[in-house]
């Protein structure tokens, strides 16, 4: 049995700019954080990768589309020429994020490109705000900002910021732009598709981007090997297929602007796999940083709890009222 807050949050289902309210439950946000966990494997399946950084994009998304067919097939009729088209625009900013973030990390640091390529709220806020209406909560900019600094307290041992690497940190910021745009699109669509159809759809269109880009920098490749096969097997289940899939799916339960947040905890988690995975050791700034990020998520979380968002679904309805 959910609450009064959660029932009464759950059943507003009135259009602000175009989108559904979402309710915002604990468990969505405890699935988008599975989520970002999946996503932040990324950077190690790219560097095992025998493939140049583009190509690897170019087969994540040609595989992905056979995986996530079983999934979507049932519900491809629904879809609307103008839906189609939205979802193919958002394979392509999908397309611009893949293509930067696997390059840059020839030119920069993992912790550079964690970093930038996750600064999406700076641009998903203000977007947001404009296209779907969202009012922020009265702490959600100082959770944001807690968040942001112990991502910077994470990385402060590893970043880099030498001139040798500002071309690296150009890519992933302008990443950070692509993948807002594809966090958007999925957002405004997510009210009326399930998310395995937005990511089926929208893989054509990464599929076509990256094609064209791998071309025109790199040359098309082709694997050559087991060696080359598996990490775009492993990068396309564990970040496109599962990652962003689930992502996509919270995305129809969590506020935007909640979401975009919570991507910030991706350099975090990626900090401990190369814990784990390479025995890479923490430092005492590197544990406070995760535990700054961590608070800094719980303090955006709770402006979203069920009280607070029915409490701003009655204010919205009386101002429609009067």
């Amino acid at each position: 049995m959910g609450t009064k807050g959660e029932t009464a949050a759950q059943d507003n289902t009135e259009a602000q700019g175009g989108t559904r309210q979402r309710n915002n439950a604990t468990r969505f946000v405890l699935l988008a954080l599975l989520a970002v966990a999946f996503l932040a494997t990324g950077g190690i399946f790219v560097r095992q990768s025998g493939l140049s950084p583009i190509n690897t994009g170019f087969y994540r998304m040609l595989f992905s589309i056979p995986l996530l067919w079983p999934l979507a097939y049932g519900r491809l009729h629904r879809l609307t020429r103008s839906q189609v088209a939205l979802l193919f625009v958002a394979g392509l900013f999908l397309a611009g994020d893949v293509a930067l973030w696997n390059t840059s990390f020839g030119y920069t640091t993992v912790a550079n490109a964690n970093l930038l390529t996750n600064l999406t709220p700076f641009t998903v806020i203000p977007v947001s705000y404009f296209l779907f209406h969202e009012r922020l909560p009265r702490l959600f900019l100082p959770g944001a900002a807690v968040t942001l600094a112990g991502v910077l307290l994470l990385v402060g041992g590893k970043a880099s910021p030498v001139p040798a690497n500002y071309f690296g940190d150009f890519l992933a910021l302008a990443a950070a732009f692509f993948y807002a745009g594809f966090l958007l699109i999925a957002y405004r669509l997510r009210d009326s598709i399930k998310s395995s159809v937005i990511m089926f759809v929208s893989a054509f269109g990464g599929l076509v981007g990256l094609f064209v880009a791998s071309l025109a920098v790199e040359g098309l490749q082709v694997p050559q090997s087991w060696d080359d096969i598996w990490p775009i097997l492993a990068l396309t289940l564990c970040v496109q297929v599962v990652g962003h899939n689930l992502l996509t799916h919270c995305q129809g339960k969590l506020s935007v602007n909640l979401s975009s947040v919570i991507c910030l905890t991706q350099p975090a988690i990626a900090a401990v796999y190369s814990w784990v995975v390479f025995s890479e050791q923490l430092s005492t700034l590197e544990i406070l940083g995760i535990v700054v990020v961590m608070a800094g998520v719980y303090i955006v979380k709770r402006q979203y709890s069920a009280k607070n968002t029915a409490a701003e679904s009655e204010e919205a309805q009386a101002r429609c009222a009067a």
